[in-house]
């Protein structure tokens, strides 16, 4: 990005304003004309126009290319450019008023103005001339600008929240891991191998720098790999079921949205179950499109209020939802003494089933 100046397709935009300035113009002339019906009024001011304009024009440009890398903002320049331009424009059309009576026979169909009246009017024209240009370039510019600072921003709050997620799963995660396994390895040391190898693939493809996106059957693929760590870490006590449609998993959705979702199904819900609690991981495609992903557990419940303070995972989840997707994606709890279930939608993106 180059700073105020930057727009998607610049050429485009500077003909369409120039256009814009140029017809307005012609407009004001004309309209003026069939007013008064003053040809040497008429001549005076297209004179003027025709040589000040592009003088306006390619000043103004040259005056915010050398306030943009400087980072004086807007305000500064559409100051000097309106003050200079309405000075500018008054000692022109003094000189084109005076040039039009002593070179043609033309004379004013009324009593012509005096000279303050003709720099208060060149004045005038100056500071109209100046706007129109401001609104045709430099509007469109600061709005364009705006949106790519806000789409940058909001990229750079996923990256970030992303970075969060992988830092809150990893350490507890880990130790815990980790000590599952240093069990295991006299009691079942072929467990224990396979535990080390999901640990691996799980740390490799949670810190891959691959995207913010990725297809369902990647992110299904790391949460049964994480299943399988806590089903081995908590053995007879939890237990996971997938029912994934064969339709959806080419789908796209940002990279380890679901993980919160589950982690909070285990901690809060199914170990919380006497006699062994049940994960249910559901996803299917909905009307709208649309991807539903359900978590689901056969813990008590949680109570029904607002999300309790430090709930890193469930704003996470809402967090990224809205950056991505707007009002478009959502997520709801449903919660009874029969368990909790978590959902998601969102909708699919176009091509992500292709």
């Amino acid at each position: 990005m180059e700073g105020p100046l930057h727009t998607t397709d610049p050429k485009r935009g500077r003909r369409l304003g120039v256009f814009v300035v140029a017809g307005i113009a012609l407009l004001q002339l004309a309209t003026e004309y069939l007013g008064t019906r003053d040809a040497s009024r008429l001549l005076s001011k297209a004179t003027a126009l025709l040589v000040g304009l592009p003088l306006l024009i390619v000043w103004a440009f040259a005056i915010f290319r050398w306030a943009s890398p400087k980072r004086v903002g807007v305000l500064a320049p559409l100051f000097v450019g309106a003050v200079t331009a309405g000075l500018f424009f008054a000692g022109l059309l003094w000189a084109a008023r005076a040039a039009t009576f002593s070179l043609t026979p033309l004379r004013p169909h009324h009593e012509p103005f005096g000279e303050g009246d003709v720099l208060r009017v060149g004045f005038g024209m100056g500071l109209t001339y100046f706007a129109l240009w401001a609104l045709a370039f430099v509007l469109p510019m600061v709005a364009e600008d705006a949106r790519v600072r806000a789409l940058e921003a909001d990229k750079l709050r996923t990256q970030v929240e992303l970075a969060l997620l992988r830092s809150h799963l990893e350490p507890h995660f880990l130790l815990n891991t980790l000590n599952a396994i240093a069990g295991l390895v006299a009691e079942d040391p072929r467990e224990a191998r396979r535990l080390i190898g999901a640990l691996g693939d799980l740390l490799r493809d949670s810190v891959a720098t691959n995207g913010e996106m990725q297809t369902l059957d990647e992110q299904i693929e790391w949460l049964r790999r994480y299943a399988h760590i806590l089903e081995v870490r908590h053995a007879g006590d939890l237990a996971f079921h997938w029912e994934v449609g064969g339709d959806t998993r080419q789908a796209l959705l940002p990279r380890l949205l679901l993980q919160p979702l589950v982690e909070n199904a285990v901690k809060h819900g199914a170990l919380m179950r006497a006699g062994g609690g049940q994960i249910t991981v559901r996803i299917e495609l909905g009307e709208g499109p649309k991807l539903i992903c359900t978590i689901e557990d056969n813990g008590p419940g949680v109570p029904a209020r607002a999300t309790r303070p430090g709930a890193f995972g469930l704003v996470s989840v809402r967090r990224r939802l809205a950056l991505r997707y707007s009002d478009a994606a959502t997520l709801r709890i449903e919660s009874s003494p029969a368990g909790t279930r978590s959902v998601v939608e969102l909708p699919l993106e176009q091509g992500s089933l292709s």
